[in-house]
């Protein structure tokens, strides 16, 4: 008895005769000639290494063996129809899943409101979210956990030009006053006029570089005296009144009465936030449908500079 796999067209070759209850059926149902069907059957048999059919004057009947293995054809032959209907059902965007890494400021902010337009128009379709610092985005798209992830950068250390992204927004940064501060009720200050005050930044974050170098743009050196861990800190802190601070636009979209956020003129450090994928990978309907839900909701105005 041979050991290599059995070819699948004759197994169900096999079932469709076993069903039809004879050669010359099968063979009309397929529009084949009953010697074409006779001759799969054979060579089915010369696999197997059993007879499978019994032939005789008045037809044909299946031997033991044959009904055995018509049942095994069966399951195959249904898992191949599930099969031919899931995929069906993913092209129709019914069901599957998609897996997305981005960012906390995202999160928070843009993903949201993607999520329920997605979630509107395909409610059957499972989106999966996982917010990380930048490096864990990078290496869960390399090492293919997730389908699409949101990346940023600045101007100054763009994203690798081989990585394909698509632009969503370019967002501002903004400068953060205490509600008392003299400035607040100015609607853009130029940074200069702030130089003096004591200032407030992200502890080994990508934000106190940008506060680093747009302020030696304008000519000073800022005067740390608080590191925060996370924005809330930092609002907590301005806030509170010690001092001023910088973030990018949706890093404060949610920000209490005790925090003014406004503009800088002539220097905004604008953040570029982008989506990308694997370019290897051929999208399916639904990531490409999620897609244009990143594009639609990332340009509304409420997003723009």
């Amino acid at each position: 008895m041979s050991s290599a796999p059995y070819n699948v067209d004759r197994l169900l070759l096999l079932l469709l005769v076993f069903r039809t209850g004879s050669l010359s059926a099968a063979a009309d149902e397929l529009a084949l000639s009953t010697s074409a069907v006779s001759q799969q059957i054979s060579k089915l048999e010369r696999e197997v290494g059993l007879p499978l059919v019994v032939r005789h004057p008045k037809g044909m009947r299946l031997t033991d063996a044959g009904v055995k293995l018509s049942s095994y054809a069966a399951t195959i032959d249904n898992a191949l129809t599930a099969a031919r209907n899931d995929m069906s059902a993913f092209a129709q965007l019914d069901r599957g899943e998609v897996r997305i890494a981005t960012f906390p400021t995202f999160a928070a902010s843009v993903m949201p409101k993607i999520l329920q337009h997605f979630h509107q128009l395909h409610p059957d379709l499972d989106v999966t979210v996982k917010s990380y610092r930048l490096d864990r985005i990078q290496e869960a798209l390399e090492r293919r956990e997730v389908d699409l992830a949101t990346l940023w950068d600045y101007p100054w250390a763009p994203i690798d030009d081989q990585i394909p992204v698509t632009t969503l927004l370019e967002e501002p940064t903004m400068l953060l006053l205490p509600s008392t501060h003299a400035l607040a009720r100015r609607r853009v200050v130029e940074l200069q006029e702030v130089a003096d005050n004591p200032w407030i930044t992200r502890s080994s974050h990508p934000v106190a570089s940008v506060l680093g170098r747009i302020c030696s743009d304008a000519g000073f050196a800022p005067r740390i005296v608080f590191e925060a861990n996370d924005y809330q800190e930092l609002l907590g802190m301005v806030a509170a009144g010690l001092g001023v601070a910088i973030a990018p636009r949706l890093a404060v979209q949610s920000h209490g009465p005790d925090v003014k956020v406004v503009s800088i003129r002539g220097n905004s450090a604008p953040r570029r936030i982008v989506l990308t994928q694997l370019p290897e990978r051929v999208p399916s309907p639904a990531v490409l449908s999620l897609v244009r839900a990143f594009r639609k909701i990332a340009s509304a105005k409420e997003w723009r500079n």
